[in-house]
């Protein structure tokens, strides 16, 4: 949505005192439902220019708030005075509603409508040009303005807008009504880029949108010289796009300057402050009172009167303490079944892995291979997370690890012990009536007690347990689906995107739970501020493959900037793992060596394979001789091995975790001798743990 707001706000207006003409102007703005009050007496100012983020939790009013500053709503009292002849564009939740959009004969033509301004000026120069009227001022006049408008690069950023944003070429010829909600979310804000208004509204803008999207959308933020609010729960795109910060709670708004960041600090040091203040305060008004009743019992009434009088005063000046708002308080264990066991050092391998989609029943049917993952290995305590393009397979690998899809191709191998908790993006359909509790209780046999008391956790208190399923909100349903996934422990977390629709208390107190938990996480997030936070090393999905990159996400962006790249990845660990001089009679050298045991493996069917990596099939046939001459153990001596490979390995984690401790320490990076000396014995370290992985899986071939 782009229009043009006739009203104005008068020229002389000016806010925050700093001599700049306010262009949109809130005064008194009071919004209620019923007897309920969602926003009361909001007073605010915005200036051209500036970047401003609107930041509360869920349902303190943000986007009512934003759509009354857009003039979509009006306010039951107050006033909103916008700068005469601004023009106003606002992402739309519902693209699919906008005809003009619906109505266009492809996405380009979708997107090229933004800019309806210079399309007008283009048909009248031309209609000018085919009347011959070239020398006439105003063709020379209006040719000026649409130079000056960017006219003759529209095609140009259209295409860059869409690009950004994640289209392909493919997908610029489809109709809009073809695209998903989500592609169609994301054309809509392709379209209000190219129609670059004087105030832009973006209401959760980084909804639907990958990586890459993520990261250009924030560039082209940062360059254009509009004013912009923004409502989000995303702290790293906040950081990277706003100078200050409007916050809502307890239904009215305070302002901050500053980023994100600046505005955690300032709230956290004024939360403190106040609750100082009122601390205090309270202290003071207990002893006043105190005084006031010893005086009275003592017949001194004129002390009494005095004592009154400051009573009243202490009472008039009162601080309102903070309110301690409700958190998510996830537990360290689950409903049923108490924490969770410990696995063995290696939770989860997968060689020669295929993902995709089996197909329908039919004689013409064909698998759909989405991803393939030569290697990767996660070890107990990892946190991982997986990252990548939209479409490029992330839930697809998740999928496959979880046991929903089977694989096309390799082996998901599971290590001992391992209890696996899944969290789905997308999330079942709810059955019609059933309330918040009913779920709780339909997957777990507690009493209707128990299964509130766990549901309070999640914020569901009070009458929210009755709440239908069906009817609630994105961050309530999110929620939800982490009540449920906590009911039994689990040692191995599958998590696809767990922070969506959730707000930054909800974001945060997950990264809590998960920095503190000694489970093996795997977890796919667009949430840059959590992934760097929470996961020590990443998945990266791209182009059909997938490796793993030993680092955080911010590393993993530097190395993308300087060249890495999946496939690069990908080869080195093909040339790690199967170099032709360790394939001697069919297996790899070091098959004396032991590994550990207690494995459950998904095997898929064989399906064709790149040339580079061998099948699962090829490496079976080619590993017949030499499996047929490798001798069972007892089982006395394949525990005894286990236990063994068991002991190294944990001793090998522990020592590398130790020197990478070490590296980090400033004594060490300033002391170049020992720096190098504990590089080198990390490096060794990193070899005899993957010495040991090998040996574990030569182990399971000799299993009793």
């Amino acid at each position: 949505m782009c229009r043009r707001d006739p009203s104005g706000c008068g020229a002389g207006s000016r806010h925050r005192g700093d001599g700049l003409m306010s262009i949109l102007r809130l005064t008194g703005v009071t919004r209620e439902v019923g007897t309920f009050v969602i926003l009361d007496r909001i007073d605010a100012a915005m200036a051209l220019g500036d970047r401003i983020g609107l930041v509360g939790p869920n349902g303190a009013g943000k986007t009512t708030l934003m759509r009354i500053a857009a003039g979509l709503d009006e306010p039951d009292r107050g006033a909103v005075a916008r700068k005469r002849g601004l023009s106003l564009g606002m992402l739309a939740q519902e693209a699919h509603l906008d005809e003009r959009f619906m109505a266009a004969s492809d996405l380009r033509a979708a997107i090229r409508h933004g800019a309806a301004n210079l399309e007008r000026m283009t048909d009248e120069l031309a209609a000018l040009e085919h009347a011959g009227r070239v020398t006439e001022p105003h063709y020379a006049e209006l040719q000026h303005r649409f130079e000056v408008l960017g006219g003759y690069t529209l095609d140009q950023r259209v295409d860059a807008a869409l690009s950004g944003l994640g289209f392909s070429t493919k997908d610029v010829v489809r109709p809009p009504s073809s695209l998903s909600g989500g592609e169609q979310t994301r054309a809509a804000l392709a379209r209000l880029v190219i129609a670059d208004p004087d105030l832009l509204f973006l209401d959760e803008p980084t909804n639907h949108l990958d990586l890459g999207a993520l990261e250009w959308l924030e560039e082209h933020l940062r360059r254009r010289t509009g004013s912009l609010l923004v409502a989000s729960h995303d702290r790293a795109f906040l950081d990277a796009t706003v100078t200050r910060v409007w916050e809502l709670r307890d239904r009215r708004l305070t302002v901050f300057r500053g980023d994100y960041s600046a505005y955690h600090r300032q709230r956290a040091e004024r939360d403190a402050r106040a609750a100082k203040d009122g601390e205090s305060q309270a202290t003071s008004i207990a002893r006043e009172q105190e005084l006031v009743q010893r005086y009275r019992s003592h017949r001194k009434f004129a002390k009494m009167h005095e004592h009154e009088a400051r009573l009243e005063r202490l009472q008039a000046e009162a601080v309102e303490a903070p309110r301690s708002r409700r958190k998510l308080r996830l537990p360290s264990a689950g409903l049923v079944g108490g924490g969770p066991s410990r696995s063995g050092e290696i939770v989860l391998r997968a060689d020669d892995l295929v993902v995709g989609y089996l197909p329908p029943p039919g004689p013409a049917g064909t698998p759909v291979e989405v991803a393939r993952a030569p290697f990767l290995a996660a070890r107990r305590g990892e946190r991982i997370g997986i990252v990548g393009p939209n479409g490029a397979g992330k839930t697809t690998l998740l999928r496959t690890i979880a046991g929903d899809l089977p694989p096309l191709d390799g082996s998901v191998t599971f290590g001992s012990g391992v209890q696996l908790g899944y969290l789905a993006q997308l999330r079942a359909a709810a059955i019609p009536g059933a309330t918040v509790l009913d779920a709780l209780l339909e997957a777990v046999p507690v009493t209707p007690a128990e299964g509130r008391a766990y549901l309070a956790r999640f914020l569901f208190r009070g009458d929210d347990v009755f709440k239908e399923v069906r009817l609630l909100s994105g961050g309530e349903r999110s929620r939800l689906a982490l009540a449920l996934l906590g009911i039994t422990s689990s040692n191995l977390l599958l998590l696809d995107e767990p922070t969506n629709h959730l707000d930054v208390d909800a974001r945060e107190a997950i990264e809590a739970f998960l920095a503190e938990s000694p489970a093996t996480i795997l977890v796919v997030s667009h949430d840059r501020r959590f992934l760097e936070t929470i996961c020590e090393r990443l998945w990266v999905v791209d182009g059909g493959l997938i490796a793993a990159f030993d680092g955080r996400y911010r590393a993993w962006r530097d190395a993308v900037v300087n060249g890495w790249t999946v496939a690069a990845a990908v080869e080195l660990d093909r040339q790690r793992l199967h170099p032709e001089t360790r394939r001697t009679n069919g297996h790899r050298a070091g098959d004396s060596t032991a590994g550990e045991t207690g494995i459950a493996s998904v095997t898929g069917p064989v399906r064709g394979t790149a040339p580079e990596v061998p099948t699962t099939a090829t490496r079976a046939t080619a590993a017949t001789p030499a499996a047929s001459r490798l001798r069972r153990l007892s089982k006395d001596a394949y525990r005894r091995q286990r236990e063994a490979i068991d002991a190294e390995l944990t001793r090998l984690g522990l020592r590398k975790s130790h020197l990478e401790l070490s590296m980090g320490d400033p004594a060490v990076r300033a002391n170049f001798i020992e720096l190098r000396r504990i590089t080198s014995e990390l490096a060794d370290v990193e070899t005899a743990l993957a010495a040991a992985e090998d040996a574990w899986l030569v182990l399971e071939e000799r299993a009793p």
